[in-house]
């Protein structure tokens, strides 16, 4: 029988990317998605279609982070081997102006699913096996290299948000002796990072540029420095983590850091454009509490998981800026 997975935040981009992962390795995935007025599943249609004939790979369920009735409901009729909880309201700066909603979500969220999971167990006698996603803003001001022992010292309702999260995977861990494991991720980008995300930003900004549709970049603190990997790279890790004996938590990242300015500038020499000419600072971009610096230290998930990340920043860049030029040039507007 086909293992069977469910992922929460399933049309975002490391939902769509697990996906597609557990797809190629004979899963049966079934993803929680919102229900909107509009289509919300662009990142995930092509692993939609109905296929001619036997059992389709991919089953989509209506669902919100913040109704635990829908939560439990979907768990029980799945009946999970893993979960998944990857959905939240992840964006750091949104955070400060919707502080209720992102801890309600990203906070209250992860616990609504432990939660359902525990009842599962209870209720069915059914295990699963459950990958909280961590991140690395839970550090916020606690300087470089952090790892898995590094102090949480947040600096957003989103840090503070997933510490606790994090706390909560790994009572649910000790007190209910459920298989929960944290993935603690530093950055991770792609072509289908979220619009409002900096690097996503930067380069589709970069396209619409060159195609004449705008002139100005506004952007905030260029001096942050982030630990940017290859999103696809950093699902794979989380799925190892629910391959282990026993659950576990883990820092993933590249260990290597590059402020904002770096990244802008080498998006917009790739694009052969003076980054000098286009981006201006908007003090509204910056956040009341600034993160300096995140760097990981990933020995742990080396000598454990023997996860090696391969895309280095360079070429994370370019394959960003080669994929928002080729979408401006077939689409017309970058999106």
């Amino acid at each position: 029988m086909k293992r069977k997975a469910l992922i929460t935040g399933i049309t975002g981009q490391d939902g769509s990317y697990l996906a597609e992962l557990l797809i190629e390795k004979g899963y049966e995935v079934h993803g929680m998605v919102r229900r909107a007025s509009t289509f919300n599943t662009s990142r995930i249609d092509h692993l939609c279609q109905e296929p001619p004939e036997g059992e389709r790979s991919l089953v989509l369920h209506y669902g919100d982070l913040v109704d635990s009735n829908s939560i439990t409901k979907i768990v029980n009729e799945v009946l999970p081997d893993e979960v998944y909880n990857l959905g939240a309201q992840s964006h750091v700066r949104v955070s400060f102006d919707n502080p209720e909603y992102t801890v309600n979500t990203t906070g209250m969220g992860s616990l609504r699913v432990l939660e359902a999971v525990k009842n599962l167990k209870e209720n069915f006698g059914k295990e699963a096996k459950v990958y909280q996603a961590s991140s690395s803003e839970m550090f916020g001001s606690s300087p470089p290299l952090q790892n898995e022992n590094t102090p949480f010292h947040p600096r957003s309702p989103y840090g503070s948000a997933k510490v606790f999260a994090f706390h909560n995977a790994v009572n649910y861990r000790e007190a209910h002796h459920l298989f929960v494991s944290n993935g603690i991720l530093f950055n991770h980008e792609s072509p289908r990072r979220g619009e409002t995300f900096v690097t996503r930003k930067v380069t589709m900004s970069i396209a619409r540029i060159i195609e004449g549709l705008e002139d100005k970049l506004y952007l905030g603190n260029l001096e942050s420095k982030r630990d940017w990997g290859y999103a696809p790279e950093y699902v794979e890790a989380a799925w190892m983590m629910l391959q282990q004996e026993e659950s576990d938590d883990f820092v993933i990242g590249t260990g290597e850091g590059h402020s904002v300015q770096e990244f802008v500038e080498l998006a917009f020499d790739l694009a052969e454009l003076k980054w000098e000419d286009h981006v201006e600072i908007d003090p509204h971009y910056y956040r009341p509490t600034e993160v300096d610096a995140l760097l990981a230290d990933t020995t742990k998930a080396r000598e454990k998981l023997g996860w090696e990340p391969k895309t280095k920043f360079n070429e994370l860049v370019k394959i960003m800026v080669d994929a928002d030029l080729k979408r401006i040039q077939e689409n017309g507007n970058g999106r």
